[in-house]
């Protein structure tokens, strides 16, 4: 894989996706199915009753993790195919039954980083799946081992091809899918020919390396801080933890508009008294405390804030922003009505009547009921794990629920508050970020050394071992003969590339078409002009000269042009003898100079003779080499890549 892959590796091409987010799917091996696979997801209550089962299983499996985990934006949570098909999701997925979900991260990647694991994790738990991932980079997982990647897979060629299973990543080979292939036939493969999937070890270890802390590090991604907040901002976060969330995402993001609510507070303190302003102890994430802690905020006019020399003014400006945020993410979503319309059971319902599950029965039936009693009981075990992602949705409503019953100031008070964490990972986040540039740096060098070693291997094997023995028979015309096939070689987007091989193949290219296409257009021909086709250069200079229609003066300018380049010639000629120019090319035929001539002897000829281009660049590229004595240098590395290696000069002071 060429070095220009890495910089823009596997791309996703759907530019429409959703930024800072993740996507994923998991394909259940039932799914593929002989007997499965014709029907329609939304008519086989079947396959709607294993992805429910399913659906809960990963679920409950995961909750060990996920529980009191702050998420930034919003939970971890799955979605069946035959309930709610995937918008983000490639179109032919929709036509295999899976579970599927997305999670918004925002500024905190540990959160996707953190869904990877959980998604190795349920592959370890549930050897029978295949799960894709991605985000608006594309194939993630493959740039963060792009230096360990097979040389053919790149943005185009990785198209169904990345699947985790059964706790490893798996590759479907070019080899034996030399097009794209389809979702269902990689599916298919990967399922049976796990072994032959896998990716390589150093690819397996690059990823791995980067979940390899959690789930220790998702805990230590969580920090606990001391505020100071009015008891209302208490009382919901006391219900709720995970609204914290919420209220960072209302204060970052705030506007002119959401301000003015900041400034009445009239939802959370709404008396302006310091008699409602209670200490208590925040969880939240590394990401939301650092968007607290770093943002200047003057406190809304009347809000009690203590003087700065008290010990608890930190505390108290910190718990200011997430009250100001709590009031402007409340109001802005109760202004503009952004409850939707929650996870009630009768949206519930809506949706299974929607999406076919009781399709062609009647209410009432003995079939219908048993679907229905299946329905409800799923519903009411999923909604334990959807309970934090409806909150999330809907947090006005729920919100006011809390606001609703009684509390005091008093429920606060002679609590134990545990300490606060440290925050020098805040300020001290330099030595963390040389780590990880180091890192990077040492898994680049490892690349390039082992492309050298490569490079070399394949050198040795086109040359041949450099000796004092094969000084006499090397041919310095092949120095010539390699440039020449260098300036010929084709370049792409990517840049040029040395041959490879010494008898690489012509470009498949008509030259003499292309050039004559190339002047047609930058040169019209008579009949063009007689057209009344212009070249671009006469238009620009319209207003200066005045062309015949007819085209009676085109020989007559032709012939002017040609007069006038030769006395050019002549000219620049003249000019360039009384230089050193001439005197530091080498002529073939020119006979050597002898020292009582010295190095300033006038030529007899009137012009300059012909130069042999390749007896000079030979000339210059054994200087350069013979100067190295040795060492790496450019005439060294050039000749290297052209898979060329020049012996030692043994005789240089001789």
């Amino acid at each position: 894989m060429s070095e220009a892959n890495t910089s823009s590796i596997f791309h996703q091409k759907n530019s429409r996706l959703p930024e800072d987010t993740v996507f994923f799917s998991i394909f259940p091996d039932f799914s593929l199915s002989a007997d499965i696979k014709p029907q329609t997801p939304k008519t086989n209550p079947l396959i709607f009753s294993q992805l429910q089962s399913l659906h809960l299983q990963i679920l409950q499996s995961l909750s060990s993790y996920t529980t009191n985990y702050i998420w930034q934006h919003e939970p971890f949570t799955l979605s069946s195919s035959t309930q709610s098909p995937c918008a983000t999701c490639p179109p032919s997925s929709n036509h295999i039954p899976h579970l599927h979900g997305k999670l918004r991260y925002g500024d905190n990647l540990e959160d996707e980083w953190f869904v990877v694991f959980l998604l190795f994790e349920t592959s370890r738990k549930f050897p029978n799946l295949s799960i894709c991932v991605w985000d608006t980079d594309g194939e993630f997982l493959l740039i963060e081992a792009a230096f360990h990647l097979p040389k053919w897979l790149n943005p185009e060629t990785s198209t169904n091809r990345i699947f985790i299973r059964g706790g490893d990543l798996h590759i479907v080979p070019k080899s034996h899918f030399p097009s794209v292939p389809t979702l269902f036939d990689s599916l298919s493969y990967v399922l049976t020919h796990e072994e032959q999937t896998k990716a390589p070890s150093s690819v397996q270890l690059a990823i791995k390396n980067r979940i390899g802390d959690y789930p220790d590090r998702a805990v230590k991604n969580m920090h606990r801080v001391t505020v100071r907040v009015p008891v209302s901002v208490a009382k919901i976060l006391k219900h709720e933890p995970c609204l914290i969330s919420l209220a960072v995402e209302g204060f970052y993001d705030r506007d002119i508009d959401s301000m003015k609510y900041a400034a009445r507070m009239e939802r959370f303190l709404p008396n302006k008294s310091s008699e409602e302003i209670v200490e208590v102890s925040v969880v939240m994430s590394r990401a939301m405390y650092a968007q607290l802690m770093q943002q200047t905020f003057q406190a809304p006019k009347g809000y009690p804030m203590p003087p700065r020399s008290d010990g608890g003014y930190t505390a108290a400006e910190l718990g200011m922003k997430i009250a100001c945020g709590f009031e402007m993410i409340y109001q802005m979503k109760k202004r503009n009505g952004l409850e939707g319309k929650g996870g009630t059971w009768e949206v519930y319902k809506e949706s299974l009547e929607k999406n076919g599950y009781f399709d062609g029965l009647l209410p009432g039936s003995k079939e219908y009921k048993r679907l229905m009693e299946n329905a409800q009981e799923y519903y009411q075990k999923s909604s334990l794990h959807h309970r934090e992602s409806e909150i999330l949705s809907a947090p006005v409503r729920r919100i006011d629920d809390i606001l609703s019953q009684p509390f005091s100031v008093d429920e606060f008070k002679g609590q134990e508050i545990p300490p606060s964490d440290d925050d020098s990972w805040l300020y001290n986040g330099e030595d963390e970020l040389n780590a990880a540039l180091s890192e990077r740096q040492q898994e680049m060098e490892y690349y390039n050394t082992n492309r050298k070693k490569n490079s070399k291997s394949k050198e040795q094997e086109d040359v041949g071992p450099s000796s004092s023995s094969n000084v006499d028979n090397y041919d310095l015309g092949d120095i010539a003969k390699s440039m020449q096939e260098f300036i010929d070689k084709m370049s792409s987007f990517e840049g040029a590339e040395v041959p490879s091989d010494r008898n690489s193949k012509d470009v498949d290219i008509d030259v003499e078409r292309f050039m004559k296409e190339i002047e047609s257009v930058m040169k019209p021909t008579k009949a063009a002009r007689a057209d009344g086709d212009y070249d671009v250069d006469e238009d620009l200079s319209s207003d200066m000269d005045i062309d015949d229609p007819d085209g009676s003066d085109t020989k007559e300018d032709e012939d002017e042009q040609t007069d006038f380049m030769e006395s050019y010639s002549d000219a620049l000629t003249k000019e360039l003898k009384s230089t050193t120019l001439d005197k530091s090319f080498v002529r073939a035929n020119d006979p050597p100079v002898k020292k009582d001539e010295g190095a300033s002897g006038e030529m007899d000829d009137d012009e300059f003779t012909l130069v042999d281009v390749d007896l000079n660049l030979v000339k210059s590229f054994l200087g350069s080499f013979s100067s190295q004595e040795g060492l790496p240098g450019p005439a060294s590395n050039l000749l290297g890549l052209m898979g060329l290696q020049l012996p030692q000069d043994d005789n240089k002071d001789k």
